[in-house]
């Protein structure tokens, strides 16, 4: 994984070594879990409880680039203190397909965080495309003689200075690999895989992904022919794919567009990092290989034996331990006991007086006393040249305030022990078959899985929720076992902190929001 840190300190007792240390542990992590560290963030004097953070803020811009997977912290309250903020932010970061990973908590701090974070999921989106500003007359006449006329440069070519286009001889062989690899069967996301193991990366220098080979086998550019808005051209720039061959990818592509839900089914792993190693504490990560029969095998690895740094845990099968997890969170939520238990913590939690509420409102209330009183100096013909400005900075600064109140009253909606109750019941109607419905289940209710060699620890989002299952005794059972017994378990943390609930809170807000 490609990776980034994060790291803070607030103004209040604490020093610059703090950084340091945050830095050195989050580096030490990524090495022990194969994560490659591209940049860091660092925010000083900065308090967590507000998101007005520079670095921050550039972190949250550079997600959207999808040039890193995960972001390190020390611990999540170094992210966020703020759980309305910890909720937005870690919601944009998914959709980015960034994951926020703590090295220190193996769940993240405080229930009402949690709990607020699934409020705010939603549909994750795909990308969008944005038209081109409006074609200029210079870069019609590019188009016209077929030269480079800006974008993404496609893997495979290079231009000259006359912004020609030229076949780049190290990458092209991987452009035609590619094709010839989908012709013969293989999928979109392994043929990434293989390619990102040769070291093909494009030209903002990414990994590739299904959505980067997915325009790769549709781009005529690797036929010959050249567009740029009305202009095509064949045969305008160099061909690195026979003709032939492009067709017949095309045909194949047509062909498997129409079952999209069974390959997403089966390229998703759903406890990516929330899977680890008994014997190394390492993340597994997803896996797959292709058998001679063309049959795909999906697997977890742990990353100390993917970069051979000395842990000889075996692969495990990913529907196989998929399935031993859902089933156990089925087991939990149908039991009526732990149901009531989790509804206790829930409404203990949304009974909290919030801590940060009195403090806007405070600050709302001196705000509007200072645009009073500039109001009254302006009556009485006070006036200088920086009034209109100080004037516009409090309606700002009363604006932000309203909104901040507004979100603060949001994350702290006022539920009854049925309401709760009623939410908790919904998981039960979830259909363990369904891709998306297995992602809602491990998502709100698993925080981490140890595998060890003779039995995985299982523990959920909140206070001693954890389930050891030994591979005896899933032997004797319909799932099997998948594993080999050896070696002696570890002893595992055990969870602190409250299950998430999110369908019932929204459903219940936006229900109250109608009335």
């Amino acid at each position: 994984m490609i990776g980034v840190i994060y790291a803070r300190y607030s103004s209040d007792n604490q020093k610059e070594e703090s950084i340091d240390g945050q830095l050195r542990e989050c580096k030490a992590y990524a090495e022990k879990n194969g994560i490659q560290i591209v940049d860091t963030y660092i925010d000083r004097a900065l308090s967590a409880k507000t998101d007005n953070r520079p670095r921050f803020q550039q972190m949250i811009k550079d997600s959207a680039s999808k040039h890193f997977e995960v972001i390190l912290v020390w611990k999540l309250d170094r992210f966020a203190r703020n759980r309305y903020d910890s909720a937005h932010y870690k919601n944009m970061l998914r959709k980015n397909g960034v994951k926020v990973v703590s090295i220190t908590e193996t769940i993240s701090q405080g229930a009402e965080g949690i709990l607020l974070e699934s409020l705010l999921e939603g549909m994750a989106e795909y990308y969008s495309v944005e038209l081109a500003e409006k074609v200029t007359r210079g870069m019609m006449e590019n188009a016209l003689k077929c030269k480079y006329n800006g974008g993404t440069l496609p893997i495979g070519y290079k231009v000259d200075k006359e912004q020609n286009y030229l076949i780049d001889e190290v990458t092209a062989p991987a452009v035609v690999l590619a094709f010839k690899s989908y012709a013969e069967g293989m999928s979109m996301q392994h043929i990434a895989n293989m390619l990102n193991y040769q070291g093909v990366r494009t030209h903002k220098k990414t990994k590739l992904d299904v959505d980067i080979v997915a325009r790769m086998l549709h781009n005529r550019k690797y036929i010959g022919e050249y567009k740029f808005k009305d202009v095509i051209t064949p045969g305008g720039i160099p061909a690195i794919v026979d003709k032939e061959l492009f067709e017949l990818v095309q045909e194949k592509m047509k062909q498997n567009k129409k079952a999209p839900a069974k390959h997403k089914a089966e390229d998703e792993y759903l406890l990516t990092t929330k899977l680890y190693c008994g014997k190394c504490q390492c993340l597994m990560v997803g896996e797959s290989g292709t058998s001679r029969t063309k049959f795909v095998h999906r697997y977890y690895k742990c990353v100390s034996v993917k970069n051979h740094k000395g842990c000889d845990k075996k692969t495990v099968k990913k529907a196989w331990i998929e399935d031993i997890v859902v089933d156990s969170i089925r087991r939990l939520i149908m039991n009526d006991e732990t149901i009531e238990f989790l509804t206790d913590q829930a409404l203990e939690t949304f009974n909290k007086e919030s801590t940060v509420l009195p403090i806007l409102q405070k600050q709302y209330a001196q705000t509007l006393t200072a645009i009073n009183n500039l109001i009254t100096a302006m009556e009485k013909g006070i006036i200088t040249p920086t009034t209109k400005e100080r004037m516009e900075e409090l309606e700002a600064e009363k604006s932000e305030l309203s909104i901040r109140i507004m979100k603060e009253e949001m994350s702290r909606p006022k539920l009854t022990r049925e309401e709760i109750l009623y939410w908790f019941y919904k998981f039960r109607k979830l259909n363990p078959k369904k891709l998306d419905h297995r992602r809602t289940l491990i998502n709100n209710f698993v925080n981490s899985v140890f595998l060890f060699e003779d039995r995985m620890v299982i523990t959920f989002n909140f206070k001693d929720g954890t389930e050891t299952i030994t591979f005896a005794d899933l032997e004797k059972s319909a799932l099997g076992s998948d594993l080999k017994v050896s070696g002696a378990p570890r002893k595992v943390q055990q969870p602190l902190w409250l299950v998430r609930f999110f369908l019932f809170v929204v459903r219940y807000l936006k229900r109250r929001g109608s009335e």
